[in-house]
Order: C-alpha cells, then structure tokens, then sequence
C-alpha cells in the first residue's frame, strides 16, 4: 500500500464527513431556525472549526494530496483524486465558502438584511460541491493506494 496516497485519502474523507454532515443535517437544521438563530450559529461554528484538529487535516490533506501527485505523478487515479480534494474541497473553500462566511461574520444577529437566506443557499451549494469532490477524492485515492 502506498502510505501517502493511504494519508491523502483518509484525510479527504474525514473532510468529507465533515462537510457531508453540514449538508445532511447542520444546515437544514439551520434553516427552520429564525434567521437571526441561524447566522449566531453559524458564525459560532466559523469561529470554532478554525482550530488545529481541523486544521491539520484540512490542510495537511492537500500537503498530502501535492506529495502523492510529486510522487507518482503518473498513477492517474492518484492525480486525478488529489486534484479533486485540492480543487474541489480545498480550492472551492477558500475561494467560495470562506469570502460567504466572511461577509456573514459582518452580520449582525438581530439584522441581516436578508444575507442569511442568500448565505444559506449558496453556502450549501457549494458545500454539496466539496462534500461530493471529498468524497470521490477518497475513493480515488484508496484505489491509488
């Protein structure tokens, strides 16, 4: 078994659980509260998953991920689910859920101008996208190991 690709996909799939949970049930949940109970939620989780035992595998993920793909740079199912977890749940992170939680962090509990159903909606969106690039990462790169 090859160790990193090993490491590259238990990560992805850890991540895909997490945003899989958001998806099947953090976020319906969020949406029959009222809105203002919505936004504080969220923006407590924000703040709260920004800490090292998400961090670590969220990023060391895509170091993992850069060094299966230096490594074997020809084992198609490697590169293809490294590029599915970089792109696909790191890359739409940081250029798609991160900017939609910092314009929510402005919001204020007791008014949000309507953001929070704009925010809800894609957010989600974009967290089916990971959830699903996550998941196909891992079985991509099982298969690679």
């Amino acid at each position: 078994m090859d160790w990193v690709a090993g490491v590259a996909a238990v990560g992805s799939g850890l991540v895909g659980g997490v945003f899989f949970a958001f998806s099947v049930a953090v976020m319906p949940a969020f949406a029959r509260l009222p809105a203002r109970h919505g936004v504080a939620g969220m923006q407590t989780i924000n703040t709260t998953i920004v800490r090292a035992p998400f961090l670590i595998v969220f990023v060391g993920t895509v170091l993992a991920c850069v060094a299966r793909v230096v490594l074997a740079p020809t084992d198609v199912l490697g590169v293809a689910g490294a590029a599915l977890y970089v792109l696909g749940g790191f890359g739409v992170t940081m250029a798609l859920n991160v900017p939609l939680n910092n314009r929510l962090a402005a919001v204020g509990t007791g008014d949000d101008d309507g953001f929070w159903s704009v925010y809800a909606t894609r957010w989600t969106l974009w967290n089916h996208v990971r959830t699903v690039a996550c998941t196909g990462a891992a079985a991509l790169l099982t298969a690679a190991a």
